[in-house]
């Protein structure tokens, strides 16, 4: 399994000094990732971010419902599944939210009439779990040759009662944020795909987390090349 640790100092010299080191903090947790775990799926991979892990497994392009089919693109789906129990409404939200993600880099269109399926398992919850999501969707595409305009990755921020700024909290520090806010963002020009956000910032505050998330996104896809580098020299 690959990994990765991140300095303090390291994103607090992209991000500015409007943020504190990490525990209140402003660094990344420990990547690991590992792809081509499960031999069902045509792509899969773990991605762990500090407790945070999630398993994923890509399916296709692969033959579609008749009902489903769309003439002209891939029909694109993603099912999470919690740790524990059955889906409810927070995983079916976040469903939408990653699909948005995907569909926005995927070449739908050099596979029509055809289905891409990404099922997630969560397999340990932490802090952060959508972001993380986000991090093995993108690994399990790339396993499964997917044809994508860029690579995704996923930051969360959480901002506190005294508006100090944490990346990639935890389940603790999440609770006592005042905001959670979750952006997605490509490879080529860190440009923002979604955005999830929970509780009360700001406009200057909502810059001030994009910022940060796009400082820290290039040390994940420094990690996704770095991980594929390592994976490929060795085969």
């Amino acid at each position: 399994m690959e990994e990765e640790m991140h300095t303090d100092a390291e994103i607090r010299a992209e991000i500015g000094t409007g943020c504190s080191p990490r525990g209140p903090g402003c660094s990344l947790r420990h990547f690991a990732c590992e792809q081509n775990l499960l031999s069902r799926p045509d792509g899969s991979a773990s991605f762990l971010q500090g407790d945070t892990s999630v398993l994923a497994g890509v399916y296709g392009p692969a033959e579609v419902k008749v009902s489903k089919e769309i003439f002209n693109k891939a029909t694109l789906e993603v099912i999470l599944r919690p740790k524990i129990g059955l889906p409810g409404v927070a995983e079916k939200s976040r469903e939408r939210l990653i699909r948005n993600t995907c569909e926005a880099v995927v070449l739908g269109t050099l596979h029509p009439r055809t289905s891409i399926t990404v099922v997630l398992q969560v397999v340990s919850d932490a802090g952060s779990l959508l972001a993380c999501c986000l991090n093995a969707a993108c690994m399990a595409l790339v396993d499964a040759g997917v044809p994508m305009r860029a690579l995704f990755c996923g930051v969360t921020c959480a901002l506190d009662s005294d508006g100090t700024l944490v990346l990639d909290p935890t389940s603790k520090q999440e609770k006592e944020a005042r905001a959670v806010l979750t952006f997605a963002l490509d490879s080529v020009e860190r440009k923002l795909l979604m955005s999830s956000t929970k509780g009360l910032y700001s406009d200057s505050e909502l810059q001030q987390c994009l910022a940060a998330a796009q400082a820290a996104s290039q040390h994940v896809f420094r990690f996704y090349r770095e991980s594929l580098q390592r994976r490929y020299s060795k085969s």
